[in-house]
């Protein structure tokens, strides 16, 4: 590891973070958006109303459950007041991306931001875009809620229960699936970036899900995309050992045609990875192995990787450990502090937030 690699983690709406940096500064984006729906990110400002009250819908809360809800242990549903809080008639303000009344409205905010993210990356650099899927659940339905629980075991099924009547206007019906991953790849494609391939993100261990009329998901898409159809890949970086090796007895010029690899072959797009826990974060944290073959082919060493969602900085840990540079961004201080400390603690390198 080459501790002359330098990181950095921006605090602040990373819509105006963007602004700051340079044209065609950055190699390559690896990044995981706040889902939408899933959950409070605690950082909003309420202005007026009671200064002590929780903002909550208060309904159903026990000491062991704090959102409203008696199956949830975590996320927001319709327990968090979205704009004006009805206990107190206070009035929200936020910049957190994933509280949006619909999915149309999250897919045009999240563009937004890789629209800024195209200015600062390399006319040959890659974009990867880990993000996961959620269920319409209308409140008003009869019918019972479907679940989905994500990596981290957070129920999301009442996830966007706050405004039945917009996902209705929007064509979505109760249970049915989103498609938030496609909704936002096709978005970036209308703004001109190629969408050059989905990645499986498949996990052997999945959580289980409380659902009788359907599979239990154990899959998350990472979409690979560019601003050419030319761009930098280094599938060498990322090659596999291949099921079918090159024989002993062949000559070396029959085996390598056979086997160009040498007993490789090159990267599939289902990457079979298992989620793991991290104690001091109550989100989602995605593996680094998962995180590893995007920068490992997605740019060379001592160049510039950029997270804009940049959450505990696992992104930063994988791009310094393999002699990168690191520019991460997050709206939430608390978290901005906790990937420094997560990146001083596994590479050693020190840095302050900014």
């Amino acid at each position: 590891m080459d501790n002359a690699n330098t990181a950095k983690v921006l605090v602040g709406d990373n819509r105006e973070l963007l602004k700051s940096l340079p044209d065609k500064s950055v190699q390559t984006v690896v990044t995981s958006p706040p889902y939408w729906g899933l959950r409070d990110y605690g950082t909003a400002t309420w202005m007026g109303g009671d200064p002590d009250c929780s903002h909550y819908r208060q309904t159903k809360v026990t000491d062991s459950n704090t959102t409203g809800h008696t199956r949830h242990t975590s996320g927001i549903g319709d327990s968090i007041y979205k704009d004006i809080c009805k206990l107190c008639g206070a009035t929200r303000k936020d910049s957190q991306i994933g509280l949006e009344s619909t999915p149309l409205d999250y897919v045009q905010e999240l563009c937004d931001v890789f629209d800024e993210v195209w200015r600062v990356l390399k006319d040959d650099g890659v974009l990867w875009l880990n993000i996961g899927d959620t269920y319409s659940s209308h409140k008003d339905s009869k019918a019972a809620p479907d679940t989905l629980r994500t990596g981290d075991g957070t129920f999301v099924e009442r996830a966007s229960n706050r405004n039945p009547k917009a996902l209705k206007s929007v064509g979505l019906k109760h249970k049915e699936l989103v498609g938030i991953p496609w909704r936002v790849a096709f978005e970036l494609q209308s703004r001109g970036w190629y969408l050059r391939q989905d990645i499986i993100w498949a996990k052997p261990n999945p959580m289980p899900e409380s659902v009788t009329d359907r599979c239990t998901k154990s899959h998350e898409y990472i979409f690979m995309m560019t601003k050419n159809s030319r761009y930098f890949f280094d599938k060498e970086g990322i090659k596999e050992v291949a099921s079918t090796p090159v024989k002993k007895k062949a000559s070396t010029e029959e085996g390598a045609k056979k086997n160009p690899y040498n007993g490789f072959r090159n990267k599939r797009d289902v990457w079979f990875v298992s989620p793991r826990p991290f104690k001091d974060a109550h989100f989602a944290v995605y593996p680094l192995e998962l995180i590893e073959p995007c920068v490992l082919s997605g740019s060379r060493k001592d160049d510039t990787v950029l997270d804009p969602f940049s959450g505990s900085g696992t992104t930063g840990i994988v791009a310094l450990t393999h002699g990168r540079n690191y520019i991460g961004l997050e709206l939430n201080p608390d978290y901005a502090q906790l990937s420094v400390d997560r990146i001083r603690d596994s590479t050693g390198i020190e840095l302050k937030l900014e």
